[in-house]
């Protein structure tokens, strides 16, 4: 890990005990895989949504959005911070949407004490205060994966790479919001109230996504609402309670794989493999490598063959 912000999943269970960690109660994220707003009525209350997409890294920033209008008043009356460091906006947009909610979520004392602490700055002062919180970035980087190789603080984009940024939707005084650290303020889009939010957000991520390709697929989409099993046991739905608990054992067993680096183990594994061949002696080492060999030519030319197949059946 470097001593920047690493790179993190966009994965309801890392968002979710992320803002575990940081002091927030009775929080989660649910994944959307469709634009569907009677999925997220369903789980209302809704406070916001967080969404993943591929940055154009050649765009320059624009005089005005292609959607909504720049509101430069909210830029300084609500919690907006521009992203001032590469890999934090998953964090970041997560918090826009929590340090605007502090009337209907529990965010903690340490959270509270940072909007507190922050609540005069400027936007750029904000995301200047973000990128050195220690708190905040400790947390961060303990959900991103451990990799031996890579110092991600050193890395920079250009515009051959593909670049991922995350933004947040969320009501505000009576308006639907976007907020995106990289924009000079947040842009307003509709008005709204906290109970039409499902159905005003879903045609503007429509109109998000239309921008791009039709081929493109690479977006994601997780919702944070109130936790699942609050409405589980107040309907005294047994069931859901224990598929909620599940769900969370699930997600901190993956989180837990997240913070090793298994490349030792695999090495020592395949060490061991070689050595016992060896062992064993009478060529027995090389007849296996041969015959690894063996099994990964006929892969690769069960692959050329169902690909010439597929060609051929393009009209």
């Amino acid at each position: 890990m470097s001593a920047g912000w690493n790179t993190i999943e966009s994965d309801a269970g890392v968002f979710t005990y992320l803002i575990n960690s940081l002091g927030v109660k009775d929080v989660q994220f649910e994944e959307l895989v469709s634009l569907d707003a009677n999925f997220l009525r369903q789980r209302s209350p809704v406070y916001g949504v967080i969404f993943l997409f591929r940055y154009p890294t050649g765009d320059k920033r624009r005089a005005t959005p292609l959607d909504g209008i720049f509101d430069h008043e909210a830029a300084e009356s609500q919690f907006f911070a521009a992203q001032t460091i590469q890999n934090a906006c998953g964090t970041q947009a997560l918090l826009s949407v929590l340090l605007n909610k502090v009337d209907a979520i529990d965010v903690g004392p340490r959270l509270q004490e940072f909007r507190d602490f922050t609540s005069a700055f400027p936007a750029d002062l904000r995301g200047e205060a973000l990128s050195n919180s220690e708190l905040i970035r400790d947390a961060h980087n303990s959900f991103a994966r451990a990799s031996p190789f890579a110092d991600e603080g050193q890395l920079l984009a250009t515009e051959d790479d593909d670049v991922y940024h995350f933004i947040a939707y969320t009501v505000m005084n009576g308006k639907l919001y976007e907020l995106d650290g990289l924009q000079p303020a947040p842009i307003a889009h509709d008005s709204c109230t906290p109970d039409e939010f499902p159905d005003k957000v879903i045609p503007v991520l429509e109109r998000r996504i239309e921008r791009y390709p039709a081929q493109e697929i690479r977006f994601n989409l997780l919702a944070m609402v109130r936790d699942l099993r609050i409405r589980a046991r107040e309907i005294d739905d047994q069931n859901w309670v224990y598929q909620e608990e599940q769900k969370r054992r699930a997600w901190q067993w993956e989180n837990a794989l997240r913070r090793h680096n298994f490349i030792g183990f695999v090495g020592e594994i395949l060490q061991g493999a070689v050595r016992s061949k060896l062992v064993e002696g009478g060529g027995k080492y090389a007849g296996w490598v041969e015959e690894a060999k063996a099994k990964t030519k006929a892969r690769l030319d069960e692959h050329q063959k169902a690909k010439e197949r597929s060609n051929d059946n393009v009209p």
